[in-house]
């Protein structure tokens, strides 16, 4: 496998063989680790001296199943530390069978210009992208498939990414050619976009792909794996069934739903916007209710949604960003929630941003809470790039400031999703935590304290959700840098079996003897390289903390947010 440089100043692309410790590092492993030894901590997102990594899982271009996760990494420009952001689609997988194991685009462009970044087996060229210059995600996909085939890869940045706004994502096409599959947190849209590149097209036509030292073994632990994920409740019945907007009504039911800004925990309307009711009127309207992001995906928790006239309207239907749209913001018009997903991925900005932004907006009385029209009014701004829009685009916390908002829900100035942490205590300590910024995804507590999964701990009580938080934060931080996807943990944490399996198909394609306690310390080492980098960026134990706001009591369970700090500095002791 080799690693690629693209030195963005000269125009020039340079390949170079895989030092020997980053043989065992992949996804976000790799670019956190090439982050931190490469990035200045002081630079400015946006400058020369930052760069971004893209790489895929050590399993992904593999058997192995639903294993097609990606991870860039950089300097974020909305939080102003290390950065990984993943997605699914179909990057991951291509360029993993091309043999590349990363590739690290760096410098500045010396004249204002954009540019295509065409990776194949015979490796990867610069093109002029001024035809794509302007052009949002969707048309960008359809316009380059069109030139090299509908095989072919797609990543993406849309007017948002052209803006260099901070809420700017990376889109990713999915098997069908859609835009829909973000690298969404983070500002990764904005660090591509200041790099010059518009577009990546990756054509894996004639690519070696990937060895597998043992071919028997890794196929019969993925085929054990495998079963283990089509046999749990949740991976296995729940979200191919409902999607993740499943939990729409389980969190509603739970008072961890955010209402109005955060105002509450329960939305009145939340059935309107439920995952039953968007399966129903996915099926209603001939689209299709169960769908795989990229190609050996198992649970298939993803969607095809149509609009009234049975036309495509949008895919990759989230929980977080119909909760976002929805129930922060007092909306209850699935449709219109439909299309603001689609402006969003058209755009080319984070949903979950987003969702928390026009929260924030309505606070500020940019526009009333409940009006679906605004709402999709502000994000079409962003596209035209006026002075609204371009705040909007932003953020959560630029928006706040600019309107002086004071209840602004973000940790490392990042939204904080669709879990109030109030009634969820766990998710609050690692959106507290993670180096990341407010991320659900860092540590998934959900799991333990609603989903009853590895067990139940207490969502309202404070015993034990430090410990869990930071054990999820260290599984995942493993399991970001194999490619698989983060559904994996709920039979992982119900099956003892289920890592020794990922271990087992690890050690039979790198001919290894791994173990899974190898597992978990590689899970330290990201962390603690993450957490490195963010107190070399300025961080300090003060920006692991909650807005203020969660200390007022929140219905129905009148539950505050009361982990003392000296246990929330606790998460770093291991």
């Amino acid at each position: 496998m080799k690693i690629y440089r693209v030195n963005m100043t000269e125009g020039k692309v340079t390949s170079e063989e895989v030092k020997e410790q980053y043989a065992m590092l992949g996804g976000r492993g790799l670019t956190s680790q090439i982050v931190a030894e490469e990035v200045d901590p002081l630079c400015h997102p946006l400058g020369a001296k930052n760069k971004m990594v893209i790489s895929p899982g050590l399993l992904s271009g593999t058997n192995a199943p639903s294993s097609g996760r990606l991870s860039i990494g950089f300097k974020s420009p909305l939080t102003g530390g290390i950065k990984e952001s993943n997605a699914g689609g179909t990057a991951a997988q291509k360029l993993a069978k091309l043999g590349i194991k990363a590739i690290i685009i760096e410098g500045k462009p010396k004249e204002d210009k954009y540019y295509l970044l065409k990776i194949s087996n015979d490796g990867i060229e610069l093109d002029s992208a001024d035809d794509l210059v302007g052009k949002k995600n969707y048309d960008i996909s359809e316009s380059l498939r069109k030139k090299f085939g509908d095989k072919v890869g797609v990543m993406s940045i849309g007017p948002a990414g052209e803006y260099r706004l901070t809420a700017a994502s990376v889109a990713v096409i999915d098997p069908e050619g859609r835009p829909v599959r973000h690298c969404g947190r983070g500002g990764g849209g904005a660090v591509l976009g200041s790099k010059g590149i518009k577009a990546i097209v990756i054509d894996d036509s004639d690519a070696p792909g990937v060895l597998v030292h043992d071919k028997g073994k890794f196929k019969e632990a993925a085929k054990d794996f495998s079963k283990m994920l089509t046999s749990h409740p949740v991976s296995g019945q729940g979200l191919p069934m409902y999607g993740t907007a499943v939990l729409i009504n389980i969190l509603n039911e739970a008072g961890g739903l955010p209402t109005r800004n955060f105002r509450h925990g329960r939305f009145e309307f939340a059935e309107k916007i439920s995952g039953e009711m968007v399966h129903d009127t996915i099926e209603e309207r001939k689209g299709n209710p169960t769908h795989g992001c990229h190609a050996g995906c198992v649970i298939r928790c993803s969607q095809v949604y149509h609009d009234k006239e049975g036309k495509y309207l949008t895919a990759g239907f989230e929980y977080e960003t119909i909760w976002g749209f929805g129930a922060n913001c007092e909306i209850d018009d699935i449709d219109a929630i439909a299309k603001m997903d689609f402006l969003c991925d058209d755009i080319g900005v984070d949903t979950i941003e987003m969702g928390v932004t026009l929260g924030v907006a309505m606070e500020g009385g940019v526009i009333d809470f409940g009006d679906s029209a605004g709402a999709i009014k502000l994000l079409e701004q962003i596209s035209q790039g006026t002075d609204l829009g371009r705040i909007i685009g932003n953020g959560a916390g630029f928006t706040g400031k600019a309107f002086g908002v004071t209840r602004i829900p973000t940790v490392k100035n990042q939204g904080i999703p669709a879990y109030d942490p109030r009634a969820v205590k766990g998710i609050g300590v690692t959106y507290a935590t993670t180096p990341m910024g407010a991320d659900h995804t860092a540590g998934y507590s959900v799991t333990a304290n609603i989903l009853k999964v590895g067990g139940l701990i207490d969502p309202l009580k404070t015993e034990g959700q430090v410990e869990l938080s930071r054990n999820l934060q260290i599984a995942t931080a493993a399991v970001d840098s194999t490619g698989l996807c983060l559904f994996v943990a709920f039979a992982v944490l119900d099956e003892p079996k289920a890592l020794e399996r990922i271990v087992d198909m690890l050690n039979a394609q790198y001919n290894l003897k791994l173990t899974t306690d190898d597992v978990t310390e590689l899970g330290k080492s990201i962390l603690k390289t993450e957490r490195r980098f963010n107190k070399n960026a300025g961080f300090n134990d003060a920006d692991d903390r909650l807005p203020e706001f969660f200390e007022e009591e929140l219905e129905p369970h009148g539950a505050v947010f009361d982990i003392p700090h000296q246990e929330l500095d606790q998460v770093w002791d291991f």
